[in-house]
């Protein structure tokens, strides 16, 4: 029986990360961007880790990136699209988030390069990773956030009403970086960070961007979605608001691509804990050179 929960059809999906894979890499330059970034916050990490797990690996770049620098003695690249793992490294396997093959405590890194905000059951799946990892290994993720595509979502939106009389969903719905931050602590990670950063790429028009996204491998997975074709005065028009409506000095369009950042730990005992409540060894007022005042008392001018 269909699981109606679903938000994804990850049939689609692998479909089209299968025609993003055949494209030959003509729309990377995001998740070069982010696997770039990832790699930066690793050297940060003065920590040399045996077997990582590269979850959504695409090509392999960043396992081959992890492999050069020595950062890991053994990276698994694992994908739910068999294209892309024939083009990773050895080891390789076809793995779903949701659904991890691994035993717990496999990893001391897992790595997870835009992958992510693809996933039906997210909190589910940050739970198999934190029981995949070690004691104090090392879950190091990127996932479009947000904002993203903001602007694709509102011109879509516009030339639906304009011309079909209702609205389908065309864009993905992407978590919020609070909800993230909370869904790292309701998985049991210890140390949970979650920074976002804001990317915007410019295109000649609207059909460009959806060009890259097609070539990317993140156009439209909703089940919900349309199943029968965009007419084209609908495509047509949903270009032209998107140009009125966010169109550079130059002509050009701007597309926003919000990048969040997961950085969070599996529990260990040897990692830092928190003072229990109450046993401050100095008063705040103190450290800030104010008076203390109780509860409800006014402070004096």
């Amino acid at each position: 029986m269909e699981n109606t929960r679903e938000i994804f059809d990850l049939s689609s999906l692998c479909q089209h990360r299968a025609r993003a894979a055949r494209s030959g890499g003509k729309a990377e330059f995001l998740f070069a961007e982010s696997a770039a970034r990832l790699v930066d916050r690793l050297a940060d990490i003065k920590r040399h880790f045996t077997v990582a797990l590269e979850l959504g690996c695409r090509d392999g770049a960043l396992a081959r990136r992890m492999l050069g620098e020595r950062k890991a003695d053994q990276v698994i690249a694992s994908d739910i699209a068999p294209a892309f793992l024939i083009r990773a490294p050895a080891p390789s396997l076809l793995a779903d988030a949701e659904a991890l093959p691994f035993a717990p405590r496999s990893f001391d890194l897992v790595l997870s390069n835009l992958a992510l905000h693809w996933t039906n059951d997210l909190p589910g799946a940050l739970l198999q990773l934190r029981h995949a990892l070690r004691p104090d290994g090392l879950l190091l993720a990127t996932l479009f956030s947000g904002g993203t595509l903001q602007e694709l979502r509102e011109a879509w939106l516009a030339a639906e009403s304009d011309l079909e009389n209702g609205a389908s969903p065309r864009v993905s719905p992407f978590a919020d970086a609070r909800d993230l931050a909370a869904l790292l602590q309701r998985a049991g990670f210890a140390l949970p960070v979650v920074d976002t950063d804001t990317l915007t790429a410019t295109y000649s028009d609207a059909l460009a961007l959806m060009r890259d996204l097609r070539d990317m491998g993140e156009t439209n997975a909703l089940r919900e979605r349309r199943r029968n074709f965009t007419r084209r005065a609908t495509l047509l028009r949903a270009a032209t608001i998107y140009q009125e409506r966010f169109a550079r000095p130059d002509g050009r369009i701007a597309a926003t691509f919000e990048i969040t950042t997961l950085t969070a730990w599996a529990p260990a005992e040897s990692q830092q804990q928190p003072l229990p409540r109450g046993s401050a060894a100095a008063r705040l007022a103190q450290a800030l050179g104010t008076q203390e005042h109780k509860a409800g008392d006014k402070a004096r001018p």
